[in-house]
């Protein structure tokens, strides 16, 4: 029971991230590195993933396969915080700074849907 509201709620979190990468891509284009070439592709990737990620985390049978798959999209979306390190000055690093460990217990949430004891 746990494992499936854990699951739902990664869902919830995944789902509402990639609609917000595909109805507003300009939030997220500056996050992109400079050195993975043009923004947008990488923006309208990452709100693909994290939609069918939420769907796999949404279906009971396909709930495993959707917790690696969260785990691969928060472990493929570093190079974006990083990059926020790059270039914020501030209050607004500081606030990314405290955001980066947050990262952890999502991708330990999405390693205990991904292996349920």
């Amino acid at each position: 029971m746990r494992g499936d509201v854990q699951a739902l709620a990664i869902a919830t979190g995944m789902a509402g991230s990639g609609v917000l990468h595909l109805v507003r891509p300009q939030t997220y284009d500056w996050m992109i590195p400079p050195e993975l070439g043009p923004a947008r592709p990488w923006v309208t990737g990452s709100g693909v993933a994290e939609l069918a990620t939420a769907a796999l985390l949404a279906v009971p049978a396909t709930r495993r396969a959707g917790g690696w798959a969260a785990v691969a999209v928060l472990v493929g979306v570093l190079p974006a915080h990083l990059q926020t390190l790059r270039v914020l000055r501030g209050a607004k690093l500081a606030a990314a700074v405290a955001r980066i460990p947050f990262q952890l217990p999502m991708l330990q949430a999405a390693l205990r849907v991904a292996r349920p004891r």
